[in-house]
């Protein structure tokens, strides 16, 4: 085989498995890797394996299979017979098949994040495994420092919803107060719990020093009476806490006689006004109603694992059986911001359009970029149950993502910063007829008509490409070679209508439209939104919320259409 066509054959196939995107690195590696006698000439072959790739990557991905199915037809028999392996989850411990309940308590203090994603995703996955349930827990009772907000319950459960989820109840911490106050009275009969009223200060220093609080040890009909004074507002905010008695030599400090019950003045909860004056703190609340709703099985960050020892003192008082924990390192996403706090200072000053700015890595922002939940809930799965901290990489998102969109995503050409391209030479109408998707011409044609006379447009992106070029094919119509460039206008020739003629001269080929449509794509990039202006085919029909491909450009979701469509770039 000559070498062209080798490094032909590499480009091919690795734009076919990538999305109709060759790396010239990755093609490189291959040409020398399995062909080791044209090491010797690398030099001379780069430069090659560069021109080779960037003509496959001006390709369709239906051209590109077409070429390859051509020249190398034995890559398709081999993927046929391959199955692809599938990643899934392993056992999980002490589960009974009907019995397994889980939960997910996300605080309604901002939007869902791919980080939440990772225990919400795990518990319901295990939950629907094992025939058991899954319970949505709002952790709602800190008022003051996490403060809930009532859009927040409800996007929360829209976003589990859209990612497949069932959820079997839902609760809210909340409304469950005067539940915790039975618990926290009983625990104060039965000397296992006290109210403090220490200064936070004077506390530090003792529970640093392995040494008790001076109102420990106050009989349980005392406890009693400070916890009334809590209740009717003889304390006021900081004056006074429930805490639960532990060891104190306990070798980390923050478990000895952990804080279970504050008081919080004028809280204005968005659920409760101001009914109530004394809230749980999240170890008091969470340890309560996983034994009340029959919680079998927590999926917690490995950064609770404190939680869980402080948790644990409630449950061996209370004579319960602790839930089987499954605890996992914490996730990200490359370049991408998850800190509800960062989010929200971002959105106040004005730098972020919102919760679902795609620049983001909320559901809402993934889902408005056109990531598609099953591709959300593969990466998690994928990452298991590790207990060390992951990275995802974007580019690992937007693989399966693509997999995902690629067989349903109808092409379109979107032509950024417009040029004119006038061309002489061919005097009457031709309409090229190209497919709304390579693989599925059942879904029919769009129609795209060059008029002589009329110029058509092309990208600035391929003015270089134009300048060095003297013949270009424009993609479903025809050859043309060029005769002057610039950034006013581009003046052409026809030349040929035929495709095999570029392809015998390897011309390379653009996209183009006649008359468009305005158009936008905003284009993350890491923390900056980039708008792409340009315009769509005239009559592209594209509908909001649809994931469409355009044409070298990469996959988008349409966000908005009307007398111009906005587009929210997703990946190539």
């Amino acid at each position: 085989m000559h070498v062209e066509e080798v490094i032909l054959k590499y480009a091919l196939i690795n734009a076919v498995q990538h999305g109709g995107k060759a790396n010239p690195k990755a093609v490189i590696g291959k040409v020398l890797g399995e062909n080791p006698e044209l090491r010797p000439r690398a030099r001379e072959i780069i430069p090659l394996v560069n021109e080779i790739v960037n003509r496959v990557n001006s390709m369709g991905e239906g051209e590109q299979r077409e070429k390859l199915m051509e020249i190398y037809p034995e890559f398709f028999e081999a993927r046929k017979g391959k199955k692809e392996e599938k990643k899934g989850l392993p056992p999980l411990p002490k589960a009974e098949k009907g019995k397994v309940v889980t939960r997910f308590a996300p605080n309604p203090d901002g939007a869902f994040h791919l980080g939440n994603a990772r225990a919400a995703i795990l518990s319901h996955e295990y939950a629907r495994r094992y025939g058991g349930k899954f319970i949505l827990r709002f952790d709602d009772t800190d008022p003051k420092v996490k403060r809930p907000e009532p859009v927040f319950y409800d996007w929360i459960i829209e976003d589990l919803k859209w990612l497949g989820f069932r959820i079997d109840e839902i609760h809210c911490a909340s409304d469950r107060l005067e539940i915790y106050y039975r618990y926290a009275e009983e625990l104060l009969r039965m000397g296992k719990a006290y109210v403090c009223t220490c200064r936070p200060e004077d506390f530090k220093k003792l529970r640093d020093e392995g040494r008790a609080c001076p109102h420990r040890e106050l009989p349980p009909e005392v406890q009693l009476r400070e916890w009334k004074k809590m209740l009717n507002g003889e304390y006021r905010e900081g004056e006074a806490v429930v805490r639960i008695k532990t060891d104190l030599s306990h070798p980390n400090p923050a478990v000895r006689d952990w804080p279970a019950l504050r008081i919080i003045d004028n809280p204005d909860h968005p659920r409760t006004g101001n009914k109530y004056r004394v809230w749980p703190l999240y170890n008091f609340a969470s340890a309560i109603d996983d034994h009340e709703l029959g919680v079998t099985h927590i999926f917690r960050g490995q950064e609770h694992a404190e939680n869980e020892t402080r948790q644990r003192y409630l449950y061996s008082y209370f004579g319960w059986e602790y839930p089987a924990t499954v605890h996992h390192g914490r996730l990200s996403i490359e370049g991408v911001i998850l800190s509800k706090s960062k989010t929200r200072r971002g959105i106040e000053e004005g730098r972020y359009l919102g919760w679902d700015d795609p620049r983001l890595g909320t559901i809402r922002a993934l889902r408005r970029r056109g990531i598609r939940p099953e591709a959300i809930k593969e990466v998690i799965i994928e990452v298991g149950l590790k207990r060390s901290d992951t990275t995802i990489s974007w580019d690992n998102l937007a693989a399966i993502n693509r997999k995902l969109v690629d067989p349903v995503a109808n092409r379109y050409f979107f032509v950024a910063d417009p040029i004119p391209m006038y061309i002489t030479g061919y005097e009457e109408e031709f309409t090229a007829r190209v497919p709304l998707h390579p693989d599925h011409p059942e879904r029919g044609y769009r129609e795209l008509k060059f008029v002589p006379g009329k110029p058509l447009y092309v990208s600035k992106d391929d003015l270089e490409l134009l300048g060095k070029s003297e013949y270009i094919r424009l993609k479903d119509l025809f050859n043309v070679k060029i005769l002057e460039v610039s950034e006013e206008g581009i003046r052409a020739e026809f030349d040929s209508i035929e495709y095999e003629k570029a392809r015998e001269h390897r011309w390379h080929m653009i996209h183009w439209v006649p008359e468009g449509k305005p158009c936008e794509v905003l284009v993350p990039e890491g923390d900056e939104l980039i708008t792409r202006k340009g315009l769509i085919e005239k009559d592209a029909d594209v509908k909001v919320d649809e994931v469409v491909q355009f044409e070298r450009f990469g996959f988008v979701r349409i966000d908005e259409v009307g007398e111009r469509v906005v587009a929210i770039f997703a990946h190539k």
